[in-house]
């Protein structure tokens, strides 16, 4: 597993950390990561998601040279 730890105390965090457990929670899908469970740990929130061994679609994006076709393949899969 992996966890995502989100720290509570910043501007605006609550109601993206709410958003983003429906979506991966409601979402059940192969091309998305798998959502496990979360915790309340003091003052941060602990998403525990599914295991991606190459990191996040925002790290392998920025390390990748794409074309348009392939950014629209991989935004709409």
């Amino acid at each position: 597993v992996a966890i995502k730890i989100i720290s509570l105390l910043e501007d605006n965090s609550n109601e993206l950390c709410v958003k983003e457990i429906q979506v991966m929670r409601d979402n059940k899908n192969n091309n998305l990561v798998n959502y496990i469970d979360s915790y309340l740990v003091h003052e941060e929130l602990w998403l525990v998601m599914e295991y991606m061994d190459r990191g996040s679609l925002h790290d392998i994006i920025r390390e990748a040279r794409m074309v348009e076709g392939e950014i629209a393949v991989v935004s709409r899969e």
